[in-house]
């Protein structure tokens, strides 16, 4: 024996020896129980209208590699269709079984699909192509955004103290033929992007003198390609499936897009809305910059006086303060100025920092941009990628699921034991 012969060493040999072994018995068992001529098939009996077709063969790819399988086939002549019940029954997937098929999909909206290629072929001696990836998650992709679109009731929800929402839009490179009478924001007007809305939802049960901390594994997503006017009320459906009908406080924290406040009016009237500090500071130094010019010692004095300001929740203030500032600026200046202005203007209801700090609320929307960049970004915005609408909205559908820990419970339903 070689372990004899050579002495300890690597091992690996032996493992890679025993899991090929292992896996050609586990393939003739599957083989053997799924062609069990006494194993009760649901569906199995001839339907109204239906003849026999007698038994075909099929190659199945099950987790330990093809496998034969033997079933019955009934046509339908008027119907101009057939079905083979066996197929029905274990739930096959195009020839592959359900647990090959979780894989695929999973791997296929972590990484590239060639990278899950080679992942499926490394980890689990599966050799599928990346084409084969691709059509697979492209077949589930639109019956699991149905599932996780679905509202469901929320009776068992427990009632939260508090439930945030958030919402954001990100670009993803899309095919030319997907940015037909797309507007781009470059100079020469033309769009390399389209935009995916992405909302999220997460809850936090505060306790009194610790730091806001958001539960653990709390946060869903939703993310689609759909205009404002669709995915307002997915946003809001899946807020409804975490409890907000529930929740003691809704609170609504994004930057300062139009559409956004827009979606809040119409699909979360009530909500504690919340303007992203960290945006409101970009457009405080951008202003302070302006007035006096940039990294000025008497500039760095002013921020940290209005960012006191705010934290006082007296915005309304700096606001006055900064457009008595701007009077003997140009009127190129001025009009920049304003615009910064303007933008707490119009959110300054929403700038109350100081009693969203007192109160330990979240005025942050880091969730929402880590969301965006680790759910839509490092999946569907990779070097030299061009996505089709449907392609783009099959893999965010499985990866919102999977980083909603959704995914599980779409597979337990849709395939149950």
């Amino acid at each position: 024996m070689r372990l004899r012969r050579d002495g300890a060493s690597n091992t690996e040999w032996i493992e890679n020896g025993l899991k090929a072994a292992l896996f050609v018995d586990a393939r003739a068992m599957v083989e053997g129980l799924l062609n069990d001529p006494q194993v009760e098939v649901a569906g199995a009996d001839k339907l109204p209208g239906e003849k026999r077709g007698g038994f075909h063969e099929k190659v199945v790819q099950s987790m330990f590699g093809a496998v034969r399988l033997r079933r019955e086939y009934f046509y339908h002549a008027e119907r101009g269709c057939g079905r083979y019940p066996m197929d029905e029954a274990l739930g096959l997937e195009n020839g592959y079984t359900p647990a090959v098929v979780r894989m695929m999909c999973r791997a296929g909206t972590r990484d590239t699909y060639e990278e899950s290629s080679a992942d499926l072929l490394a980890y689990a001696g599966l050799a599928l192509s990346a084409q084969e990836i691709n059509r697979m998650v492209q077949r589930i992709g639109p019956g699991m955004r149905a599932e996780m679109e679905e509202q469901k009731s929320t009776d068992q929800t427990e009632a939260v103290p508090r439930l945030y929402v958030s919402c954001d839009g990100t670009g993803v490179p899309m095919r030319r033929s997907e940015l037909v009478e797309v507007k781009g924001k470059g100079d020469d007007g033309k769009a390399k992007t389209r935009e995916v809305k992405v909302g999220c939802v997460f809850t936090q049960h505060p306790r009194e003198g610790e730091e806001p901390f958001r539960d653990i594994d709390s946060t869903s997503y939703i993310a689609t390609l759909r205009r404002c006017d669709s995915f307002g009320p997915l946003l809001r459906k899946e807020a409804y499936r975490r409890g907000m009908g529930r929740a003691k406080e809704i609170i609504f924290i994004a930057d300062g897009a139009a559409w956004i406040w827009e979606i809040v009016r119409t699909c979360f009237f009530g909500a504690i809305e919340i303007l992203d500090y960290y945006h409101a500071h970009e457009y405080l130094v951008e202003i302070v910059d302006l007035l006096y010019g940039k990294s000025s010692e008497l500039g760095k004095q002013q921020i940290e006086n209005w960012k006191n300001r705010l934290f006082e929740d007296r915005v309304l203030e700096v606001i006055a303060a900064a457009r008595v500032l701007g009077e003997n600026l140009s009127t190129d200046q001025q009009e920049i100025l304003n615009a910064k202005i303007n933008y707490f203007q119009n959110n300054h209801t929403r700038m109350l920092y100081g009693t969203y700090k007192s109160k330990g609320y979240f005025y942050g929307s880091g969730v929402i941009e880590a969301g965006c960049k680790s759910v839509i970004g490092k999946r569907a915005k990779q070097s030299g990628m061009f996505w089709s609408e449907k392609g783009a909205e099959d893999v965010l559908a499985i990866r919102t699921a999977l980083y909603s820990n959704r995914f599980d419970q779409y597979w337990n339903h849709s395939y149950s034991c």
